[in-house]
């Protein structure tokens, strides 16, 4: 069989990839930066990836015209409300006029529960690119999820920071809320079983788990499972803006984010019951089974994918990586040092581990002293972490950088800064001729960038310093 897989960098598509090459499918990847294809894949033979943008039309060209059946999970959840419509709108009218001139037999589109009167902007636009895919040339397998529980998915890792963090929440009303939540790994069963299905074409299914719950019963679940004791006061009078800094503060995700799904919480997302699960032979474990599935994903450090290595966690990276790639040598500030390296092996994974739990070697009460300045400008801060403690790869996130070029091979790993600056910086390491090369590079803008340079220098003497000498320390 022979798949186009759009969304591959993103979390869902990301995991379905593996399970769609072991089936023994040749897979198209669309993507729009192929610095972000892991490397794991890119000797597969199976696989293909091709660079294009759905939002420009001419670029699909490249893709193939003989394909079987297609996904469709990409969203523009990370846009502003001014926007994202017409973007989402835009990306399915291109991707729908592509597929006409192949010879795809089915579409799979991952959409949003919408049953509520009351839709969010987010759903009412999952509606409408559900009707812009409709077509008489190929049939049309809609799945319509709820709240994705799994290592790495944004709903978890929101609620793991709000139980872990907070032993007494005074939170918005909207955690009175009914909804379904469904495990990750029954998302991919669905969609991966779908493939040439023909029961589901021109079919729309809600998908779910088997409880219905109010999001405070999943947080008190969270707590249980996790062996903490939590007390949740709901109060009526937070507004939709309180309740996006509430988010924002207390957990990894951006205020932009943050006021997007405040728009989504406070609309039930309870599914309707349909014969799919014995069509496609899944069925669906609990909310709990979820959750402590999750965690053995996470202490396994096999967590495949992470909602923050999305752009959507992102404040300043918009998709394209190669931009970033060729640093600016004019025009910049740049803090250069370099120290002969004893042990390159060691100086390697020390340099592929750095930031999250691992922390950033030196100085690391000034790391976070920076991460809650930035927080409180609006920036992400440091609670993104990382997603494997050893492990990066182009795309991913790193407390408040942005993974631009890894290659221990090629002993270099490029960091692009995402906190809120008056500029830009990068940040990068390398080993060449036996020696470790460190520099962080600042473009400023304006005389605000000037300043803020200058301000931070005295900071930078030690604080790079001690970063550098540790690496190339010998344990």
């Amino acid at each position: 069989m022979k798949i186009l897989l759009t969304g591959v960098t993103g979390y869902i598509g990301k995991r379905l990839l593996p399970l769609l090459i072991n089936d023994g499918s040749d897979v198209y990847c669309l993507v729009r930066d192929l610095l972000r294809v892991d490397d794991i894949h890119k000797d597969d033979q199976n696989v293909s990836f091709i660079q294009g943008d759905l939002l420009d039309k001419k670029s699909l060209e490249k893709l193939p015209k003989e394909i079987d059946v297609a996904y469709f999970l990409v969203h523009s959840m990370s846009q502003t409300s001014k926007d994202f419509q017409s973007l989402e709108e835009k990306t399915a009218e291109n991707f729908k006029s592509y597929l006409e001139t192949t010879s795809c037999k089915q579409l799979i589109y991952l959409s949003g529960i919408s049953n509520d009167e009351s839709l969010s902007k987010h759903l009412a636009s999952r509606r409408q690119v559900e009707n812009i895919l409709q077509s008489e040339v190929y049939a049309l397998t809609i799945f319509r999820a709820g709240i994705i529980v799994g290592s790495g998915s944004s709903s978890f890792e929101i609620i793991r920071d709000l139980v872990e963090k907070l032993p007494v929440m005074v939170a918005p009303k909207w955690l009175d809320t009914k909804t379904q939540p469904l495990a990750v790994r029954d998302v991919l069963s669905f969609l991966n079983n779908a493939k040439g299905h023909t029961e589901v074409y021109n079919k729309t299914y809600d998908i779910f788990g088997p409880e219905v719950l109010t999001y405070k019963t999943m947080l008190l679940e969270f707590a249980k499972i996790r062996g903490l004791n939590r007390r949740i006061i709901t109060v009526p009078v937070m507004t939709p803006r309180l309740s996006s800094y509430w988010l924002y503060f207390v957990t990894s995700t951006s205020y932009k984010l943050a006021r997007n799904l405040v728009d989504s919480l406070g609309v039930e997302i309870v599914g309707r019951p349909s014969e799919v699960n014995s069509i496609l032979n899944v069925e669906p474990i609990t909310y709990s089974e979820a959750v402590k599935l999750a965690f053995e994903k996470i202490e396994q450090n096999s967590i495949i994918s992470s909602w923050k290595d999305s752009f959507v966690s992102s404040n300043r990276l918009k998709h394209k990586l190669h931009k970033y790639v060729n640093v600016p040598k004019y025009g910049c500030f740049k803090d250069y040092k370099e120290r002969k390296v004893i042990n390159e092996t060691m100086t390697l994974d020390k340099i592929w581990s750095i930031g999250g739990s691992t922390g950033w070697y030196y100085g690391n009460p000034l790391w976070k002293v920076r991460g809650y300045l930035d927080k409180l400008v609006g920036g992400i801060g440091l609670r993104r972490g990382r997603t494997h403690p050893n492990s990066l790869h182009a795309g991913d996130s790193l407390d408040f950088w942005r993974v631009i070029f890894s290659d221990k091979e090629k002993k270099k790993l490029l960091l692009y800064a995402e906190m809120k600056l008056p500029g830009e910086a990068w940040l990068e390491f390398k080993i060449e001729e036996g020696k470790l090369k460190q520099t962080a590079t600042f473009r400023p803008k304006g005389l605000a960038g000037r300043l803020y340079w200058f301000s931070v220098l005295p900071f930078h003497a030690f604080i790079f310093n001690g970063m550098i000498n540790e690496l190339v320390r010998v344990e």
